[in-house]
């Protein structure tokens, strides 16, 4: 059985670092590089030694409609030399629907981790890749009841399976060494942690406007990784200065994983417009309050579990939200709504079963 992996982004590969490891030797690993950052991507393959990619690629396109087709032509090339039984991808980037659509074109079974999740808000990109992805794939590994159920109503023809979800799997094994590993130096002794990147979020003035206003006068100490294209807008809109001048922000680059868990152990609560944060603040090894700046959000297990909140993007929801929990961030669900970590042992055994 050879599988061929695809992923191109920070969340794919810690998603699929478990999925890989339990195929062992019959994994054929493509990286996409879909963000051109060293940090967003290799950065991440290399500290949870990953097993390195068969393939690199160097893509020449950062525009969603180039970007995909691009890595569609390559894939195809790499599925007409390797032929492998199936082609796994997980989640639903630009590499992601690239990937599926490579694999469909190819003749061979497309494999879907962490199917099924909607956020039901046709703005998000994420949401055109993840249903058609859904809609073309043979095996689709549901992360949870929710998005089973959101996959039946829509009469996709693969079959489902109810797995979990692998990032919880990760936390479960990386958690365990990630103080050792990490080299960031907290200078808050009570802190928040946020991060944005969504482009409803941060490519809309307004929006990124009203969410840097309500954590400047929220007076809240705040450490703040920031994504490229963020600090892009956040130049852009002329709101960069305010957030480096204060004294309670700290913006600091995008963190390597074994740093971001340290963070999120560390913190109080976090502000975040990312949905794979939501899922990992639900670990029993994680398991803080999450306040989502977004008026959608497609991990809604998350907030049924009483782990994230959905505020919207007004500045006076915001700082409201932000204000209310700093008083009381304890956590007190237990609920476990994406599993207990072995989503990527159940996977591999499905995929040996009809591989």
């Amino acid at each position: 059985m050879k599988v061929a992996v695809v992923m191109g982004t920070r969340p794919e590969i810690i998603k699929l670092a478990p999925v890989i490891e339990n195929l062992r030797d019959n994994s054929y690993v493509i990286f996409s590089g879909q963000h051109h950052d060293y940090n967003l991507g290799m950065q991440f393959i290399e500290e949870l030694e990953v097993k390195t990619p068969d393939v690199f690629m160097k893509l020449r396109s950062s525009e969603p409609p180039t970007q995909i087709a691009e890595i569609i032509t390559r894939l195809a090339k790499i599925f007409s030399e390797q032929k492998p039984d199936t082609v796994i991808v997980e989640g639903d980037t630009n590499t992601v629907l690239a990937g599926a659509i490579a694999s469909l074109k190819s003749g061979i079974a497309i494999s879907h981790v962490e199917a099924g999740p909607r956020s039901f808000d046709w703005r998000m990109p994420e949401e055109h890749n993840r249903i058609q992805v859904d809609h073309i794939s043979e095996l689709l590994f549901a992360p949870s009841a929710q998005a089973k159920k959101n996959l039946m109503s829509e009469h996709v023809h693969g079959k489902i399976y109810v797995t979990g979800n692998t990032v919880i799997d990760a936390i479960n094994k990386y958690s365990k060494i990630s103080e050792k590993k990490s080299k960031f130096t907290v200078q808050f002794d009570n802190f928040i942690l946020m991060t944005l990147h969504r482009g409803e979020n941060v490519d809309d003035r307004r929006t990124l406007s009203s969410i840097v206003k309500a954590i400047l006068d929220s007076k809240e100490n705040v450490i703040f990784p920031v994504h490229p294209r963020t600090l892009k807008r956040l130049k852009e809109f002329n709101l960069y200065s305010k957030l480096h001048d204060s004294e309670n922000i700290r913006l600091v680059e995008p963190v390597g994983y074994f740093d971001m868990l340290e963070l999120m152990k560390k913190c109080s609560f976090i502000i975040t417009d990312s949905g794979g944060i939501q899922q990992e603040a639900t670990s029993p090894r994680i398991r803080k309050k999450v306040l989502v700046p977004r008026k959608t959000t497609d991990s809604p297990e998350a907030v049924k579990a009483g782990v994230a909140k959905v505020v919207g993007t007004d500045y006076s929801k915001i700082i409201s939200a932000i204000k209310k929990t700093s008083k009381n961030p304890k956590l007190t669900t237990t609920e476990t709504p994406y599993g207990r970590g072995e989503a990527a042992k159940h996977i591999v055994q499905i995929i040996r079963k009809y591989f």
